[in-house]
């Protein structure tokens, strides 16, 4: 018999049936009142199909890439359940942005109120002209890869390598700090 999750659903179905994908989002923002916009992706989401299971602290990180002189970041990341394949959940975090005010077109790397990036689902590789996962550029970065590592301290890619390890292999740079606790 199926361990039961939610209201009797067996555990890793949703409640319409449909086999529930695990995964993790990150979430940014550095434009006007930074938590508040945090906590509205994540009252958000619900919304599009995306059941917010837990989420890390929140982190306070430095600017990198192409504009570095821009205020600096916050930055949280989500373990999330959702019967959505790739492209539909990425669908619905450009919708979640949308909505929260962010605007297409804007400079990569670049101010912004809301981000929100899938970074894994479940143990798929997925590449299209419009998504990638897992998220190309996550074993690089510290802001995804500490808050992340606070969900789930063993995460692995899908070919098996250790987000730790990556973490661990990161260089100078790249300033995390904590500043508040997880957003509920």
């Amino acid at each position: 018999m199926a361990a039961e999750g939610r209201q009797g659903v067996p555990a890793g179905v949703v409640s319409d049936g449909l086999p529930a994908h695990l995964g993790y989002l990150g979430l940014g923002s550095n434009v006007g009142e930074r938590r508040a916009h945090l906590l509205a992706a994540v009252d958000s989401l619900p919304r599009h199909g995306v059941r917010v299971l837990a989420s890390s602290r929140v982190y306070e990180t430095e600017p990198i890439g192409l504009v570095l002189e821009q205020r600096d970041f916050l930055n949280a990341c989500l373990r999330i359940e959702t019967e959505l394949d790739p492209e539909k959940l990425l669908h619905a975090c450009k919708q979640v942005e949308r909505v929260l005010g962010r605007r297409a077109g804007g400079v990569r790397h670049g101010p912004r109120v809301i981000d929100v990036d899938l970074l894994l689902l479940g143990k798929l590789e997925h590449g299209t002209a419009a998504l990638t996962l897992p998220h190309p550029e996550i074993a690089l970065r510290r802001f995804v890869l500490v808050p992340l590592l606070e969900l789930e301290p063993e995460l692995t890619m899908p070919d098996g390598r250790r987000l730790a390890d990556a973490l661990t292999a990161l260089g100078p740079g790249q300033a995390v700090r904590e500043t508040g606790p997880p957003l509920h």
